[in-house]
């Protein structure tokens, strides 16, 4: 008897993507599931064609057998290795019973594993978070402490995260038996693995948590303190650990990470661990020399002119920069100095420019012309 075509099976592309076939596996398993369908030879055959096509697709390395080689792939040798009841007739529907705990509910989660993640065995680390902050520049060089408000999956209070009743037993999983460990399918690619229905925990709920439905976590809104450190720049990422969501069958929380997004500033420019900013001295100041202030991220520091300074000079103050994120020490301060000239010259001013420019002839722009 000739076999369908697997993607026709699923009715799919060729090219479907992973999140596509699941989604094409669970619109048919729902449809066509035995439970749902009691006494339907028709159903059950349905059943089993999907769910066989779908044990191919679904993994990657059998599906790029298939692609390249079709059926003949899965022969004599897949049937060979088939379980007791796995053959023609006598499919093994255990896997997705539907009258236990959990009902048609209980065979998704088994299909795709809570938020989407597949089948996993036992405990599992929550996902990672991610949240984004704005900070103001000065925030980023000095760092800072601050609360966010955000949602995250926490353990459920009712179950302790056990996704079963309060008070509620719990009987070895029917699947594998209580071992956690079940036998593909497949002959060629035989072997036990993690079991679909309980997820390697070897046991099952009579009945499911009220408070989050089994999945042993509950979504809620949280504040939490969060101190970003000093140095941080426009797309750091900042690991608070343990922060992220509860983890899955008491396993650990994963973690936060912060993605600080930095504003701007109207005088400093940052670059790497350094500051660059730009103040103006005035034409004595540059002809004499004086001690100025300038601004710093810390506030005020003292700088020196030296006599004959001309405008576009770059003087450097060591350690006034960003503090290195990693290690110790910080970057420097490099200040770009600009002579302003006085305005609205009243005559005796003039005179002294004219005076000025008597005293000293020298053209500024003769080794232009060299």
């Amino acid at each position: 008897m000739n076999k369908r075509d697997y993607y026709e099976v699923l009715d799919v592309r060729r090219g479907a993507s992973e999140k596509e076939i699941k989604q094409a596996y669970r619109r048919l398993a729902r449809k066509y599931h035995p439970d749902v369908n009691p006494n339907n030879k028709a159903a059950e055959a349905k059943f089993k064609e999907i769910t066989e096509a779908y044990e191919v697709l679904s993994d990657s390395a059998k599906r790029a057998q298939y692609d390249q080689f079709g059926h003949q792939v899965f022969g004599a040798g897949a049937e060979a290795g088939r379980q007791p009841g796995g053959g023609p007739g006598g499919f093994d529907f255990s896997r997705f019973d539907l009258g236990g705990p959990g009902g048609i509910e209980d065979l998704f989660s088994d299909l795709l594993g809570r938020h989407g993640q597949g089948v996993q065995a036992g405990p599992a680390k929550g996902e990672d978070l991610h949240y984004t902050v704005d900070l103001r520049f000065e925030d980023a060089i000095r760092g800072l402490s601050t609360e966010i408000s955000l949602q995250r999956h926490a353990p459920c209070s009712s179950c302790s995260g056990t996704g079963g009743r309060t008070g509620g037993q719990f009987y070895p999983c029917p699947a594998c038996e209580g071992s956690g460990r079940a036998r593909g399918r497949f002959g060629l690619f035989g072997g036990h693995q993690t079991c679909s229905r309980c997820r390697g925990t070897g046991k099952l709920p009579s009945s499911l948590c009220d408070a989050c439905g089994g999945a042993g976590t509950v979504l809620t809104t949280e504040r939490i303190a969060v101190k970003i450190p000093p140095g941080v720049e426009n797309g750091s990422n900042v690991r608070a650990q343990g922060k992220g969501h509860a983890g899955r069958l008491g396993g650990p929380p994963g973690d936060l990470y912060i993605v600080t997004r930095v504003r701007p500033h109207p005088f400093f420019e940052r670059k790497g661990d350094n500051i660059y900013c730009e103040v103006p001295i005035s034409v004595t100041e540059a002809a004499l020399g004086a001690k100025i202030e300038v601004p710093t991220v810390d506030g005020k520091a003292s700088m020196r002119i030296p006599p004959e300074t001309s405008s576009g000079q770059i003087f450097r103050l060591r350690e006034m920069g960003v503090p290195h994120l990693k290690g110790t020490g910080r970057g420097d301060q490099f200040v770009t100095v600009k002579i302003i000239l006085p305005r609205n010259l009243d005559t005796r001013s003039q005179e002294l420019f004219r005076e000025l420019g008597r005293l000293h002839p020298e053209n500024p722009r003769r080794a232009i012309w060299k």
